[in-house]
This record gives C-alpha cells, sequence and structure tokens, in this order.
C-alpha cells in the first residue's frame, strides 16, 4: 500500500511531469535542427536529458519520457538502451504509433532494415496518418535496395505537401539507382522538382535525366527531329544541362546538334535570340563542365575563330559590355573565355557587371578559372603546365555543383558511435588528412559538417589542388587546405602526424618515387584509423585497350588526342569492348579521361598499404562495410588480410568493393 501510494501523482505533480516532458521535446527539436551549430544542438540534448531526468524522478513510468530519451540514447550510439526504452515505453502504452516509428529508426541504425519496415508498419496500423512511419518505410525499402518502391514512396509524401529534406535527399538517392525504361511526364516533373533544389548533390542525378531525355526526343530512332524551339522552351533539359553531367553517349550527340543549330543560326542572322538565351547558357555551361569534350566540325571551328576575332576587335575598340554579352556566350559554347585571345580584356569588369542570367557562365568560364591560376601559383607542380597550350591544360575533376547534406556532427562521435573506438587522448582539433581527394568534394564535406577537425586534402592533380582550395574559399571553410603531393611529403618529413588518414584515388605510376604506405606509416599517430577502399575503379576493357594505345604511341595527354581517344569509342558503341566504358561518367569528361588513361591508379599502391595494415602487432580491424555501406563479419575480412599477407592470391581483398577501417595499436 505505501509503495503504491508513493507511485500515484497529484494533478499538480502530473502538470509538473507534462511541462518538462514538454520542455524536453523542444529542447529535442532544438538538438536536431539543421540549422544549428553542432555546439548549440550538443547543449540542447544535454538540456533534453536533464528535463527527462527530473521527469523520470518524479514519474519513472511516463512512456512518452521513456521514449523520448531511447531517442536521445539512439542518438548518442547507444542503440541497445535506446531499444529497452522504446520496448518499456510501450509495456506503459501500447498505443504509441511513435514508438513503433522510434523502433523503426532504430532498426534502421542497427543495419535491419526489413524489421525497420515491420515496426514503420505497426505505426501506421495505429496512425493511418503518420507521415513519419510512411516516410520510415520508405528508408527501410531503399536499405533494402528496393529503389523503385522508396522512389514512389517519396513522391507520395510530396505529393501530400511533405517538404522534409530528408525526402528529397531520399529520392534523390533512388533517382540515382533506378532504371528508367519508359519515361512519362510525372518523371520529367520528378526530376525537375530535384533539379530546383538547390542544397541537393546534383550530379548524383546525371544518369536520371539522360535516361528521361533519352526517351523524351526519341533518340533511339535515327529519323527523329529535334526542334531548337522546342529545346530552349524544355525546362528539364536546360536544368540538367546546367546542374549535371549526363552518361549518355545519345545525349552527348544531342548537345552537340544544338549547340551546332545555336551557331547555325547566328552565323545567318548575326544575333542571337532572346528566346535561345536559356538554351545558350545551359550548354555553355554543360560542355564547360566536360571540359570541352564534344568535338566541333571544322566549319565550326571557322565561325567560333570568326566571332573571336570580332570580340577582340570589339574589346580594343572599347565596346560597353551589353555589345559583347551575345557573342560571348557563343564563344563560350566552344572554349574556356580565360583561354580566348580577348580574356585580357575581360578583366576589365568584375563578374557583377555582366547580366545576371550570364553570370553562372561568366563565373565558371572566365573568373574561376583565374582564381584557380592565382591558386597554383603557390606551387611548384605550376612548372610543369608552363609547356603547355592553353586548351591542354587540365581541368579539376570530377566535377560537382553542391555538396551532399549531413547533419553537424564530431569526428569523436563518429569515431564512438560508427567505429566503436574510444578517441582516447586527442587534442581538441583532430587532424585529418585525405589522401587522393580529387576535386575535394568529400574533403569539403567533412570539413562543412565535422566541428572538431581540421583537414589536410591532398592531390596528385594541381588543378583539383586550386579548384578545391576556391571552392574551400567561396565555403567561408578556413579548417581544411588543399595541398599536393610535394608539399605533404614535407610535412610528414617535419614530423607532423594525424589523427585519421582516408585514402580516396591512388597515386598514379607517374609518382613512382612516392611510396604511400611508408608515408601513412610516419604520419599516422598511436590510435589513428585509416579508412580504405579495397576496389580499384577504371579497370574496364576499354580502359585497358586505351592505355596500351597510349604506351605503344607514347601520346600526350592533348585536348585533341583526348577527343580522338573518345570518338573512336563512340564511334563503335555497339562494340562489347567499349560499353563498359561507355557507361562510366569519367568518360563524358576530359579530367575523368585524362586520369583514367594517363594517369591511371597504381595497384602497387593498395597491395604496399595492406601489405602494412596486416602487419598484426600494429594495426587492428575495427570495421568492414561491404559497396553498399552494410556492415560484414571482422573475422572473416582479418582472416583474409592474413592470408594475403602470407601470399595468398585467392584470398586478396584487393579488388573487392569493401571498405575497411583500421588503428594502429602503437
Amino acid at each position: 500500500m505505501q509503495a503504491q501510494h508513493h507511485h500515484q501523482l497529484s494533478d499538480s505533480q502530473k502538470a509538473e511531469v507534462a511541462r518538462l516532458v514538454l520542455e524536453a521535446n523542444l529542447a529535442y527539436g532544438e538538438s536536431n535542427h539543421p540549422q544549428r551549430r553542432f555546439v548549440e544542438r550538443t547543449r540542447a540534448r544535454q538540456s533534453c536529458r536533464s528535463l527527462l531526468g527530473e521527469a523520470l524522478a518524479r514519474q519513472p513510468q511516463h512512456a512518452g519520457a521513456l521514449g523520448l530519451l531511447g531517442r536521445i540514447e539512439m542518438d548518442d550510439g547507444d542503440l541497445d538502451r535506446a531499444e529497452s526504452l522504446f520496448q518499456s515505453s510501450l509495456q506503459q502504452n501500447p498505443e504509441q504509433p511513435q514508438q513503433y516509428v522510434n523502433l523503426g529508426y532504430w532498426a534502421l541504425k542497427s543495419e535491419r532494415p526489413a524489421k525497420a519496415e515491420g515496426y514503420f508498419r505497426q505505426a501506421l496500423e495505429l496512425d493511418r496518418q503518420s507521415a513519419a512511419a510512411f516516410c520510415g518505410i520508405a528508408h527501410a525499402k531503399r536499405e533494402q535496395g528496393q529503389f523503385d518502391v522508396a522512389y514512389l514512396h517519396y513522391r507520395k509524401l510530396l505529393e501530400t505537401g511533405l517538404d522534409w529534406p530528408s525526402v528529397y535527399s531520399g529520392m534523390l538517392s533512388c533517382a540515382a539507382r533506378i532504371n528508367v525504361h519508359k519515361a512519362d511526364e510525372r518523371l520529367a516533373l520528378d526530376a525537375i522538382a530535384l533539379l530546383r533544389r538547390d542544397e541537393l548533390p546534383h550530379q548524383q542525378i546525371g544518369r536520371f535525366c539522360a535516361s528521361i531525355l533519352h526517351q523524351q526526343y526519341d533518340l533511339d530512332d535515327p529519323s527523329a527531329q529535334v526542334f531548337l524551339e522546342a529545346a530552349a522552351e524544355d525546362e528539364l533539359l536546360i536544368l540538367a544541362l546546367e546542374k549535371t553531367l549526363m552518361p549518355d553517349p545519345a545525349i552527348e550527340e544531342l548537345v552537340t546538334l544544338l549547340r551546332r543549330a545555336i551557331l547555325s543560326e547566328v552565323a545567318q542572322t548575326v544575333e542571337l535570340r532572346d528566346q535561345l538565351h536559356g538554351l545558350t547558357l545551359a550548354i555553355a555551361r554543360y560542355v564547360d563542365r566536360t571540359g570541352y569534350a564534344m568535338v566541333a566540325e571544322q566549319d565550326e571551328e571557322s565561325l567560333i575563330h570568326a566571332i573571336n576575332d570580332s570580340i577582340t576587335a570589339q574589346c580594343v575598340m572599347g565596346d560597353p559590355l551589353e555589345a559583347l554579352a551575345g557573342s560571348v556566350m557563343v564563344s563560350a559554347l566552344y572554349g574556356a573565355l580565360f583561354h580566348q585571345p580577348f580574356a585580357v580584356h575581360l578583366g576589365q569588369w568584375s563578374l557583377t557587371d555582366w547580366p545576371a542570367l550570364t553570370q553562372p557562365l561568366m563565373a565558371a568560364s572566365y573568373y574561376d578559372r583565374a582564381r584557380d591560376e592565382a591558386v597554383k601559383q603557390n606551387f611548384e607542380e605550376k612548372a610543369e603546365e608552363l609547356c603547355l597550350d592553353k586548351p591542354d591544360v587540365p581541368q579539376a575533376w570530377p566535377s560537382w555543383n553542391h555538396l551532399a547534406f549531413h547533419t553537424e556532427s564530431s569526428l569523436r562521435t563518429i569515431m564512438a558511435q560508427t567505429l566503436g573506438h574510444e578517441p582516447g587522448a586527442l587534442p581538441d582539433t583532430i587532424r585529418m588528412m585525405i589522401c587522393g581527394a580529387e576535386s575535394g568534394q568529400r574533403a569539403l564535406e567533412l570539413a562543412r559538417y565535422l566541428d572538431d577537425v581540421e583537414i589536410i586534402a591532398v592531390d596528385e592533380s594541381l588543378a583539383n589542388v586550386a579548384t578545391a582550395t576556391r571552392r574551400a574559399e567561396e565555403l567561408g571553410l578556413n579548417n581544411i587546405v588543399f595541398w599536393p603531393w610535394s608539399v605533404t611529403r614535407r610535412f610528414v618529413a617535419d614530423g607532423h602526424q594525424v589523427h585519421w588518414l582516408e585514402i580516396g584515388r591512388l597515386p598514379s605510376g607517374a609518382m613512382d618515387d612516392l611510396s604511400l604506405a611508408a608515408l601513412i606509416n610516419d604520419a599516422a599517430a598511436r590510435g589513428a584509423i585509416v579508412h580504405l577502399h579495397t576496389a580499384i575503379a577504371e579497370q574496364t576493357r576499354g580502359d585497358a585497350h586505351i592505355r596500351q594505345l597510349v604506351a605503344a604511341h607514347q601520346l600526350a595527354p592533348t585536348r585533341t588526342t583526348l577527343r580522338q581517344l573518345r570518338r573512336m569509342a563512340l564511334n563503335n558503341r555497339d562494340d562489347a569492348l567499349w560499353q563498359e566504358l561507355l557507361r562510366e561518367d569519367d568518360f563524358y569528361g576530359l579530367g575523368g579521361c585524362r586520369d583514367r588513361w594517363f594517369r591511371p591508379q597504381n595497384p602497387d599502391q593498395l597491395k604496399d598499404l595492406m601489405g602494412l595494415v596486416s602487419n598484426e602487432v600494429d594495426w587492428k580491424l575495427i570495421k568492414a562495410t561491404d559497396q553498399d555501406g552494410h556492415s560484414l563479419s571482422l573475422a572473416p575480412v582479418a582472416r583474409q588480410i592474413r592470408a594475403e599477407a602470407l601470399g595468398s592470391q585467392v584470398q586478396s581483398l584487393v579488388g573487392q568493393p569493401l571498405s575497411v577501417y583500421f588503428t594502429r595499436r602503437r
């Protein structure tokens, strides 16, 4: 009787508990607010936990408080305690759809998407209008590889007016993975909706857009006609050209045809109609993104040469910017403005002097290139470019528009929750090194969304170093630097160490004086994490054939040579030798082709690195995932690593699509 009396609360006590839980819910909302800094969200989470502690001290079996505390534990990585709290909450009140939603997200975090789907369906049985549960089913379907089903779920959520970022990002993720066999207006509208969202990484849906446009313009029919007027009014085409790279030979032919049609009309009428401005600007930005991979016919080259001469004369005569804008737009269809004879005259105007619609093109084709060139002057590798013709200077690759969105976090949290690795006595700011950072997208995402890191991003390409440095400045990031290997090696030789090393693109054979394994051995501090991938891309039969040609004929990576090699593949697209290569995104940019054929990754670097981390006295395997990000049992992977260290090639991990994490023991 005494115990029973102890748990009975007065109305005022119940009201106080309700107030505490309400305040805790508000604090929890702040802790997950995407616009809040990580420190602010951490403080809000601590406040939420404190409020829940007070509430549960007064009423230990409060269902809502138990469930919310479970969310806190789940966010903090304690999945076992989170599940226990959700189940305890349901024991107090089984009719809570929110707790089944919580269990669904717990199962997703536990990499059990089928179980998650079951929980989300239980939530829907209790509340047919639960958007969170329906969205959870979409996430679960996506994690199970049912991308088409998940896509339709995300579409349904958008149709109901739900504007959650997770819905758009989930839909984009699915769009990047589904095959479109029959395009319709709804798919086109979906693509337009995704392309209009500036915060999304549109570069991921180039193939999706290409599939829709391929069928929309019936590009498999050799007799199909494409009208310039219709293309100029096609919102999907224009948005896709502005924001993606579409890996489809037929789309490349379509863009080449439209570019030629615009130039032909300008040659006949001596003006660029207002109605064609949008399409012209979109194509100019697209071909710039490809590194001007598309071949122009001789008559087009002659016309562009005449237009460039005319622009030069106008600049010399002092014509106003408005008189040049149309001609400059047409010139940019065929080559970077920064490389043209009149480029020196464009410097008299700032970017904002140009009409607003032309500014993105002017930035990409002239002003950004000028800023990149200024960055290059700081490094000794610039000397290698001095003997190159302007069109042959390498361009940064891969091309990307926006960083993928991630919730701001800390590297310490990731180490503890994802790797189960206690950070130990790390400094307040953890130093990361990204080796083979390419054009910097992932490195910049880490710098932007991790609040306790400073990053050294390294790449073999000076163009990548320069472009990524500029993008970091544009994003206002001061916790990251991009260096070529020469600077990085001096940094490590001076005794500096790092706490996390991530291996991206491997050094090429041209870096024969660099041992990645030796550098990592010197740079990795005790307790450091090394993250690497065991598969090596760029290994198609077509790549091997082209590399043989390059070696046999001692070809140089000029724009003309790269275009000719691409043309060889495109002209024989039905030949099985080329089909896998033609499906690769890299093929559709000269930067990608240059990397694949003239600076391919050196497999020996990966083998030597695997030899280093296979030493179990110094290194310990702590996590392994497959190509879909699902965790693998460590024992079989560790056995393969040991067998490979003993010389067994049958057991080799090199070439398998795995992601592995090691920590340095000493």
